[in-house]
């Protein structure tokens, strides 16, 4: 099927585990990002950082992918950064209208 429809060769696409893996990194990379300025501190600083930290990882996945696709680095950049925060922007209004609480207990 995705030699009929994708003109894919099976043989020459990657591994599933090998993907699976990179996922599994990928996304552990991105989360050790925000979360290691409450290693090192805590309170509004350690927000800040986080939020400067995220949005600069955004950013770059951003421009990477951008420069290897053959695109602008800046633009695409700028537009993983505003999807992204816009995604963090709706999941903080989510949790303000349902009264969740980080560090709450129920």
């Amino acid at each position: 099927m995705a030699r009929e429809e994708l003109g894919l060769d099976p043989d020459a696409l990657g591994s599933p585990w090998s993907a699976a893996f990179s996922s599994l990194f990928a996304f552990a990379l991105g989360a050790i990002v925000v979360v290691l300025p409450y290693l090192f501190g805590s309170g509004r600083a350690a927000l800040i950082v986080a939020i400067v930290l995220a949005g600069l990882a955004l950013f770059g996945v951003g421009a990477t992918i951008g420069t290897l696709n053959g695109r602008g680095a800046l633009r695409c950049g700028a537009r993983q950064l505003l999807i992204g925060a816009a995604a963090a922007l709706l999941v903080f209004g989510i949790g303000h209208l349902i009264g969740a609480s980080a560090g709450s207990t129920p």
